[in-house]
């Protein structure tokens, strides 16, 4: 098999598996007792909490650990929204963000609330002067992800957290796609909240991350025990939260090289598909992506078809977030791009990760372009 969906989820390193192991059996002491069984499970929980705050820059009291990245886009959209909820609110955010923010978006907006859902251009992206513009007298929050997890496209953040600063204007920012993988810094971001999850740069499921900038007020999401610095209740998840410490810590390390190898993957990816297929399209920005994601978009033939036929040959690919997969309808981003329904179904998406090797591409590439061809005779 060549799993070449990391978008979707990553392969837990080897490291952070060791780490966590422990805590499962051995150390599995609750990090909320006295006695110094307890003890060693809340200094691995301080340890990670450390570990994850140097890799972003934060201090270590701005992070808070959650169960997904989902729950904590909802706990910063929710909880601010609960925070005006007798005076009029607005918030911006755009047509391409995650469903765990759109959904909740929505469910806001059925509460009375106004949200403005910015557009993007053709590459995807956010203009700064867009959400300026949008900018009301009643704006408390704008949500914009960091990078998007269909096309990979990453938003000027930093651009539009100063903007925002400047005004008043409390910014969050998704960063699911993006910690761990490309560098990333909550202050020069100019970011009050950012939400990660640890599944996505070679941690454990079930595992998410909130920064929350000091000074600032969130009321808990989860109600009940003391944990997390009284924010959100609830015996915590150790093994993972060890994962995600030593997992994050790693891929810091290893990020320089693994950004160079996989931009140079997708550029022979492309360029080894295009040879045989030269009608194929790029959907979303072609430079200013993350590296090794590449969302294309085949003429005239289902991306549907396309995936199940490699995966028939051992090959892991998809078609749209894997939050949306199962509901045979185009993606929203591909949609917001400005492509007809016919064609954002025509799309694969194709995310290397660390654990693949330059050896995966020519493999990829033979069995795409042969799929393609066989999908084409049957028409």
């Amino acid at each position: 098999m060549i799993y070449a969906d990391n978008a979707a989820t990553t392969r837990i390193s080897d490291i952070a598996f060791e780490k966590m192991l422990p805590f499962l059996r051995e150390q599995y002491g609750n990090a909320s007792s006295w006695y110094s069984f307890g003890a060693k499970t809340k200094q691995a929980i301080s340890q990670a909490r450390q570990q994850v705050a140097e890799a972003i820059g934060a201090q270590t009291s701005e992070i808070t650990f959650t169960s997904s990245g989902s729950e904590a886009n909802n706990w910063v959209l929710r909880c601010i929204a609960e925070a005006y909820q007798n005076k009029q609110m607005h918030i911006i955010t755009t047509a391409i963000e995650h469903p765990s923010v759109l959904n909740t978006c929505y469910a806001l907006e059925r509460k009375g609330i106004g949200i403005t859902y910015l557009s993007v251009d053709a590459s995807g992206r956010v203009l700064a002067d867009n959400v300026k513009a949008a900018i009301t007298p009643t704006t408390k929050l704008a949500s914009i992800m960091l990078a998007n997890n269909e096309i990979g496209t990453i938003q000027p953040i930093a651009e539009i957290g100063k903007l925002l600063k400047e005004r008043g204007i409390l910014f969050h920012t998704d960063a699911v796609q993006a910690v761990g993988r490309i560098p990333v810094d909550v202050h020069d971001l100019h970011v009050d909240f950012l939400t990660a999850s640890a599944h996505k740069f070679n941690g454990a499921k079930g595992t998410g991350i909130l920064f929350k900038q000091s000074g600032l007020e969130l009321s808990s999401f989860i109600s009940g025990g003391e944990q997390e610095h009284g924010l959100r209740a609830g015996t915590e998840n150790v093994a993972g939260i060890v994962a995600t410490g030593y997992a994050i810590e790693e891929n810091i390390t290893v990020m320089k090289e693994s950004i160079k190898k996989l931009r140079y993957m997708v550029d022979i990816t492309v360029r080894g598909i295009q040879e045989r297929i030269p009608t194929v399209h790029i959907n979303g920005d072609s430079d200013n992506r993350l590296p090794g994601m590449i969302n294309l978009g085949f003429e005239d033939v289902s991306g549907e078809s396309l995936m199940h036929l490699l995966d028939l040959k051992g090959i892991c690919v998809s078609t749209s977030s894997a939050c949306n997969s199962g509901k045979g309808e185009p993606s929203h981003v591909l949609l917001a791009l400005g492509l007809t329904e016919k064609q954002a179904k025509s799309a694969i998406r194709i995310s290397y990760g660390r654990y693949n090797t330059v050896d995966d591409v020519p493999i990829i590439v033979s069995v795409i372009c042969d799929a393609y061809a066989k999908i084409k005779a049957s028409q």
